[in-house]
């Protein structure tokens, strides 16, 4: 698998929250070659299954990204917006984006806005439009909007939009296809919602009732400017085997599965803490009665910009980490 030409199909697919339909269907025919069943629920979760009589090994990987949605159109033309997931005004400003419609255009500010204090509802999204009439035309109030920014290399680094959580889709992706002989039932979810609530988890959880599960996502690293030491996972230095995060406290027989797999295998990993967000471990684990959860992160700076950026090195860990439990001999 072409790890860069995928990322750039993913990125490049429109799919935020609650609007997941084209990330979906891409997601569905690259993941295609490598399962037997494809379905999908009520909540839009892509459930990819590849059968066996063993223990189920549900990974989840959320499709769905943050973004903004049109809440107003003015008489100048300005398409007002609000927020999908958590979205930062000071990181947004400026940004190009994307509407649902096609339309595209950057996100700004009033000229007086006191830009220390400044809200995701006082941005406004400038389309080229001279007035509402011409505005309307190209955009709807309730329409989505995502940032429109490249990706691109920097070394053995990534740097684009949506790496939270498009990264963590290529990765099943690359673990499904180094996926050998298993007696384990595998489900490779690509969830919907995550941003807003981890809601398309839930729902693909009570379905799939695993016996084991992991979150593959992305977690914020201690290793930029200013860090204030409230994550552990650092760039280039492998997979992040969660721990703990605000959403979950991991199983410990997961977290020690995890890392004995990845010594035993020599895959780079390193323990990740963190003191806030979330991931869909959280409703995993506490689906009917309780499923032995874990989590694989892909360490990433500077998480819900516009420019986010990764470590191939760290992706590759990941996934061969991923596989390499999918494999493992486990327990019902």
């Amino acid at each position: 698998m072409d790890m860069i030409k995928t990322l750039e199909e993913l990125v490049s697919a429109f799919g935020p929250s609650g609007c997941e339909s084209g990330i979906s269907q891409v997601l569905e025919g690259l993941a295609k070659p490598y399962v037997e069943e494809i379905s999908r629920d009520v909540m839009g979760n892509l459930i990819c299954r590849r059968k066996g009589s063993g223990p189920r090994v549900m990974f989840s990987a959320h499709m769905d990204s943050i973004g903004l949605v049109a809440t107003h159109i003015d008489e100048k033309g300005f398409v007002h917006v609000g927020a999908l997931g958590g979205v930062s005004a000071a990181r947004a400003l400026y940004a190009p984006v994307r509407f649902q419609s096609g339309a595209r255009g950057l996100l700004c500010a009033e000229a007086d806005a006191d830009l220390s204090k400044l809200k995701v509802n006082e941005l406004v999204a400038d389309i080229g439009a001279a007035d509402s009439g011409e505005a309307g035309k190209l955009v709807q109030v309730g329409d989505a909007v995502v940032y429109d920014t490249s990706i691109r290399r920097a070394g053995n680094r990534v740097i684009s939009p949506y790496l939270d959580n498009r990264i963590g889709c290529l990765v099943l992706l690359m673990a499904m296809e180094q996926l050998g002989e298993t007696d384990n039932d595998l489900y490779f979810v690509f969830s919907t919602q995550e941003e807003v609530g981890c809601r398309g988890a839930k729902t693909a959880a009570w379905s799939v009732e695993p016996d084991y599960g992991i979150a593959v996502d992305v977690c914020g690293t201690d290793d930029v400017p200013g860090a204030k030491h409230d994550l552990t996972a650092l760039c280039g230095k492998g997979a992040a085997v969660n721990v703990m995060d605000h959403s979950v406290i991991c199983h410990p027989d997961m977290v020690k599965r995890l890392l004995a797999l990845a010594e035993e295998q020599g895959i780079p990993a390193q323990r990740g803490v963190s003191r806030r967000g979330g991931t869909d471990a959280g409703p995993i684990h506490q689906t009917r009665a309780g499923v032995y959860t874990g989590g694989i992160s892909i360490p990433c700076r500077y998480i819900h910009t516009p420019t986010e950026l990764v470590d191939l090195g760290d992706v590759e860990a990941c996934a061969k980490l991923a596989a390499v439990f999918a494999m493992a001999k486990l327990e019902k």
